[in-house]
């Protein structure tokens, strides 16, 4: 029977949290065939089969999550080991990060959360930030357009709750164009108002979020939240998908460097699947 091994742990962990060997090799640089190996020898030792293959991905038997605690206090005492023994002669730096506002509110608190080195921050606009990583006065930034991509940010539209589209889980566009619009800024480009909504009429600007969240609780009018800030939303707040192709907005991380950053992009990823869950969650 074959031993478990700390590199096929890693293997069922991805695919477990992915599920999909495809992706798992997308995430550790394996090939496919390397990840089929890793699944193959971790069932010998197991002795019985750790996924079910499905026709759209794989899913932990009841043996591989079993296997999957046990890899998850494994795989972090050994992680947590080879962070101690660098510490003793290389201490961590301060990791410099930029990032968007409604990137602060979810997404980047909970990589620092992740993180075990200590963080500095700075918020921004995207290009702002793309050039202090450029200019290496950051060591990576969260932004809006091109970079390493984290999310396609889905942008809802939040009424008051006794608003007559409250409760449904998507609007098209052209329930929306009789709408007054609470912006926080006239400027072009700066509203997160888009082709999807090309005769918006701007009832109130307000620059702060609280600002525009209590105008629209009052029912003064409703706003463009992104999916990012959905987990801070109040809960007396309903928010519904706008159901078009360009209600969407990428989110990605740009880094100075390979390698200096990678900890932490790990824990954007994560903090990404966990936001995009908690959208999923609150449009029901």
């Amino acid at each position: 029977m074959s031993d478990f091994t700390v590199a096929g742990l890693r293997v069922v962990r991805e695919a477990a949290r992915h599920g999909s060997f495809s992706a798992a090799a997308d995430r550790l640089g394996y090939t496919q065939s390397a990840i089929s190996r890793q699944i193959a020898l971790m069932e010998q030792a197991a002795g019985r089969p750790l996924f079910d293959r499905e026709a759209r991905g794989v899913r932990p038997t009841e043996a591989g999550r079993i296997v999957l605690r046990h890899a998850d206090a494994v795989l972090g005492e050994l992680d947590a080991a080879r962070q101690s023994l660098q510490d003793l002669t290389h201490p961590a730096p301060v990791l410099r990060v930029g990032a968007f506002s409604t990137a602060m509110a979810a997404l980047v608190p909970r990589a620092i959360a992740a993180y075990p080195g200590d963080v500095k921050l700075r918020e921004g606009l995207s290009p702002g930030l793309t050039k202090a990583v450029a200019g290496g006065r950051l060591d990576l930034a969260v932004v809006t357009g091109d970079g390493v991509p984290l999310l396609d940010d889905p942008l809802l539209v939040a009424m008051a709750p006794g608003h007559p589209l409250a409760g449904r889980r998507s609007v098209t566009p052209r329930m929306l164009r009789d709408e007054r619009w609470i912006v926080g800024s006239t400027t072009p480009g700066t509203t997160l108002l888009g082709a999807w909504a090309p005769d918006a009429t701007v009832a109130f600007v307000a620059r702060d979020w609280f600002a525009k969240l209590g105008l629209v609780a009052a029912g003064l009018g409703v706003t463009v939240v992104p999916g990012l800030a959905v987990p801070v939303l109040p809960p007396g707040i309903a928010v519904a998908r706008i159901d078009h192709p360009e209600a969407v907005r990428r989110t990605a991380v740009v880094v100075r460097a390979a390698g200096v950053s990678g900890e932490f992009v790990e824990a954007l990823r994560d903090a990404a699947a966990e936001v995009s869950a908690a959208v999923r969650n609150r449009l029901g």
